[in-house]
């Protein structure tokens, strides 16, 4: 393995982090938005709020993370993504800022009304914001990013088959990983009708990823072929595990059992982004720059490895122990 093929190893992991703990965050959004007005709703945001209070902001980390390592060891990538991409990026960006807003002052609310307001605020921002960054990722699988600065069409590369199936499918996830980690903080909060409840979702929302995920096979193998190459050859191991951990979550929801299927979403979703990493590889911007091409000096490469070290001495055990004391309920108000 290269320097280079490191870093971008390492890229991945923080994309990984970010769609699984991010995903989660937003998808948690989208249950706030359609819980609806009566006790129940109110209750479920209520459980949203405390699960997800101690580690939302937190978890944007990763995606700090992920700019700065490919601003630093891929800066030629970054500056083709980045400018032609700009129109679902700042889009992207502003639903980050919103959805904050949302979250932050909905408790603070002189009056109903304006708390429903930062409620739909927040809800609405947590179903958009991944939404515009599968599209960018979409645009990207389907090589519609060339290198250059602006050298893609700003509009037709995000609003195309491939993008808007990717923008469907972030936000599907999301929605899923948020219901299935909601079953376990409906356990921990000792809320038996709402552990059914999202029990019951979690359910509908792998139905929907899954059937998602089927139309994406065709979508890509028309609109994407380099990709879909990959997922069916040397990715299918992969694949295949995504969709062996996805079906163990039904059954185990199915049933009614609760342990493990946490880690089996988690696994679901985090096989599937190393499947396209595997399936791009090795490119950065499929069939038009590489990984070798694209990477900066070998000074500046072993720079970042050096920093991602560090990062995971210091940064991962803090953030370990601020999900553990999350889930142990030691963090409440």
């Amino acid at each position: 393995m290269s320097t280079a093929d490191a870093v971008a190893g390492v890229l991945w992991v923080g994309v990984t982090l970010y769609a699984v703990f991010g995903g989660a965050d937003f998808g948690a959004g989208f249950w706030s938005l359609i819980a609806g007005s009566g006790e129940r709703g109110e209750r479920a945001r209520a459980l949203i709020d405390w699960a997800i209070g101690p580690v939302w902001e937190a978890n944007h980390v990763w995606l700090i993370f992920v700019l700065v390592v490919l601003w630093t060891a891929f800066s030629s990538a970054f500056a083709a993504i980045f400018s032609t991409l700009f129109i679902p990026l700042s889009l992207a960006a502003l639903g980050i800022v919103l959805r904050g807003a949302g979250f932050a002052f909905h408790r603070l609310a002189p009056s109903a009304r304006e708390r429903r307001v930062s409620e739909a605020l927040f809800g609405l921002s947590s179903l958009l914001t991944p939404f515009f960054m599968g599209t960018v990722v979409g645009a990207i699988a389907s090589g519609r990013v060339p290198l250059g600065n602006a050298e893609g069409d700003p509009v037709t590369s995000w609003l195309n088959s491939v993008s808007l199936l990717t923008g469907g499918l972030f936000v599907a996830t999301g929605v899923y990983l948020a219901a299935v980690f909601l079953v376990s903080d409906s356990r921990r909060a000792g809320d038996a009708e709402l552990e059914r409840y999202f029990a019951a979702r979690a359910l509908g929302a792998a139905i929907a990823a899954g059937a998602l995920a089927v139309g994406g096979i065709f979508v890509f193998r028309a609109d994407a072929r380099y990709i879909y190459d990959g997922l069916v050859g040397e990715a299918l191991p992969l694949v295949i595990l995504s969709v062996g951990c996805g079906l163990g979550v039904l059954v185990l929801l199915w049933r009614g059992a609760r342990n493990g299927a946490r880690a089996l979403a988690v696994g679901a979703v985090a096989a599937l982004i190393w499947a396209w990493g595997a399936a791009q590889y090795p490119y950065l911007l499929p069939e038009t720059l590489k990984i070798s091409d694209g990477a900066g000096d070998h000074d500046t490469l072993i720079e970042v490895l050096i920093v991602f070290g560090v990062a995971v001495l210091l940064v991962l055990p803090a953030l370990g122990l601020l999900y553990a004391l999350s889930q142990r309920s030691v963090l409440e108000e």
